[in-house]
């Protein structure tokens, strides 16, 4: 067995110095569609900026008024269907969560994105009455970020055991695992008094290593199997689909049209 060295706790300290790393997103364009247009005068004066990326409205809001624009959203401007909830960190970077719903509307065809700033420690109210899929999407957000909702009918973990500690989706959360996650499965199946026996958890074999072409890429920046790219890649422009959203108001698909 190797030699086991203690982990301290890592969550509290920065892992990687290239953590903070942001993608150069697609143009914002201005809402000249008029459904669009329509879906921002119904908002009025709860959306404080909003624009076009890849034919999708983007509104920003405060995130206290998070049920009421989603509920004008579904009652007022049709759109039914909450396919995403979830959140990114940014809370070394800004001291915020940024959390986002993508919204549909199956009769035009059309998906909005409603996003928000969230302090550190503060929670965001539960969807969940307007939209049946916000129950495990808001358990898995509070599971992976911590981030709790208000009012939700059960909001105890999703995916992890009830005892774990900490949040895997924090860019504080170590890839290889902390202290905690070396011993969890043999304290809670041998004991610790069985520690010395069975040995920590190797996790070692998880970690993520943007140098191994194998297995892990970043977007713009793919390369061959095995190729050296110690001294930097080579940057490759990235295509973008024509078509996100297939349009069920008419009676062909975009491939028929094609075709």
């Amino acid at each position: 067995m190797r030699k086991y060295t203690p982990k301290d706790n890592v969550q509290k300290k920065a892992y990687y110095t290239d953590r903070f790393w942001v993608a150069p997103q697609v143009a914002k364009e201005a809402v000249e569609d008029e459904h669009f247009q329509a879906v921002v005068s119904a908002l009025g004066d709860k959306v404080s900026a909003s624009y076009i990326q890849l034919d999708n409205l983007i509104v920003h809001i405060d995130p206290k008024e998070n049920y009421a624009v989603l509920e004008t959203l579904k009652e007022q401007c049709g759109y039914k269907i909450c396919s995403e909830i979830s959140a990114v960190d940014y809370l070394a970077q800004d001291g915020e969560f940024e959390i986002f719903y993508q919204m549909l509307n199956l009769d035009q065809a059309q998906r909005v994105r409603v996003v928000c700033r969230l302090k550190e420690g503060l929670a965001i109210e539960s969807v969940q009455p307007l939209f049946k899929s916000a129950n495990f999407a808001e358990r898995e957000m509070f599971d992976m970020f911590g981030i709790k909702a208000n009012n939700h009918p059960f909001m105890k973990r999703i995916l992890m055991p009830d005892d774990w500690e900490g949040h895997p989706l924090l860019k504080t959360y170590p890839l290889e695992g902390d202290e905690f996650a070396s011993w969890y499965e043999v304290d809670k199946i041998f004991g610790k008094e069985y520690r010395d026996i069975i040995g920590p958890e190797n996790r070692d074999p998880s970690r993520v290593d943007r140098y191994d072409t194998k297995r892990f890429s970043r977007v713009g920046y793919e390369v061959p199997f095995d190729e050296d790219i110690s001294e930097g890649e080579t940057k490759t422009e990235i295509e973008y689909s024509e078509t996100f959203l297939v349009d069920y108001t008419t009676g062909t698909t975009q491939l028929d049209k094609r075709r």
